[in-house]
């Protein structure tokens, strides 16, 4: 395959055809490369990953499922490092170029999936979210992007890095695909949906760039009218550096956890902010990684007040678009907690959220999302589908 994007990756050359008659029959998908497809080797963006593994005996269950509604398969693609990202920035494969704004970083760690979509070259594509790793890249690429329900999808044969918040996602240009894909990976159907009410989250907003808020006006104003009764509310009481604070904290212990063996037994190569992450793991304290816990269930408990199953909440993906390549580690790794301290919110409720490609600052994209409480993913997507159907 023709590549100028930089989206796949080298050592994974698939074709595989999904089945002849299913309801995604004749349309391409490609597969970030922490999902397993048998008789390859998943790489998880580092070389010594790829070389210490052997080639899966089967497909990842989300592959599989994908394949047999008729999809078919053309190639894996580009992750951050053990998915320990969330620019699309990788030191060995090199970084994947964002076709809406070359000279701007695509997000990631699904960048080559956002990338491989949004340039055309397949139809939609997988990837996994843990910390924001489908929705900034769908907000950077302007792509509609989901993060499921936490434990809502098996995550057998992926490359996973924090049990507590890894979930598989997906992206797709228009509603309607990306509405049929969860109805595929759910195995429900996905009816036209309208909630009761839409809040706002006022602080989440005035964490945003301020170009990127006065984007998103629009896209809120189209939201609200189309749900009809919404109100601005400050949902964040502790800040929402504090809520990041502890998702970072809860996904660094694990991350470690899930690679300290493989790190001890192979000296492998990392960048330098995956080895910084990494590093920031191992020396949490439990107390620290306590305090966190019980500050999850706090907040939980807390957004069950504003969060129903009539409720929807509507926040910016990101707070800014996408950065442009070549910044200074030290922008960039400020850049990175201001992006995660909005994406955290889903991730410490373990909601689906949506990133939907309404808004642009420059004509550069920008995300709005929309969270819904646990088990809603059906209604969001049946909300995007009805809205760009309609044109509310």
């Amino acid at each position: 395959m023709d590549d100028p994007f930089n989206a796949f990756c080298d050592h994974a050359v698939v074709h595989i055809d999904g089945a002849s008659d299913g309801p995604l029959s004749g349309l391409t998908f490609a597969a970030k490369d922490l999902f397993d497809v048998a008789d390859y080797r998943t790489g998880g963006g580092n070389p010594d990953w790829l070389m210490t593994h052997p080639p899966a005996d089967r497909h990842a269950a989300a592959v599989e499922t994908l394949l047999s509604a008729g999809a078919t398969l053309v190639g894996k693609t580009h992750t951050d490092e053990l998915s320990r990202g969330i620019f699309g920035e990788n030191p060995h494969y090199g970084t994947p170029v964002n076709p809406k704004a070359e000279n701007r970083l695509p997000g990631g760690s699904s960048s080559g999936s956002a990338v491989a979509v949004a340039a055309g070259m397949v139809d939609f594509a997988i990837g996994t979210d843990t910390g924001g790793s489908v929705r900034a890249p769908a907000s950077f690429c302007g792509l509609y992007g989901v993060r499921p329900t936490h434990d809502r999808l098996p995550l057998d044969g992926v490359l996973g890095q924090s049990p507590s918040f890894d979930t598989v996602g997906w992206f797709a240009r228009e509603a309607e695909l990306f509405a049929r894909i969860g109805a595929v990976m759910f195995a429900v159907d996905i009816p036209d949906y309208t909630p009761d009410c839409l809040v706002i989250a006022s602080d989440v907003f005035a964490a945003a760039d301020d170009d990127a808020a006065a984007a998103l006006k629009p896209a809120v104003e189209r939201l609200s009218a189309a749900v009809g009764v919404s109100e601005w509310r400050s949902i964040c009481p502790e800040g929402l550096d504090t809520w990041f604070g502890h998702q970072t904290t809860l996904q660094s212990r694990e991350s470690w956890l899930t690679f300290s063996d493989w790190i001890d037994e192979n000296n492998p190569r990392f960048g330098f902010e995956v080895s910084e992450l990494l590093l920031r793991g191992a020396a949490l304290t439990d107390e620290r990684v306590l305090e966190a816990k019980e500050a999850q269930l706090q907040i939980v408990s807390h957004m069950a007040t504003i969060l129903s199953p009539e409720t929807f909440l509507c926040l910016p993906t990101t707070p800014f678009v996408a950065p442009r390549r070549g910044q200074a580690r030290s922008a960039i790794n400020k850049s990175r907690g201001r992006v995660i301290s909005m994406t955290c919110i889903a991730g410490l409720l373990g909601a689906p959220q949506i990133s939907l490609p309404l808004g642009e600052v420059d004509g550069i994209p920008l995300g709005v999302s929309l969270i819904g409480p646990r088990g809603s993913d059906e209604q969001l997507l049946g909300f995007a589908r009805r809205l760009a159907a309609t044109g509310d």
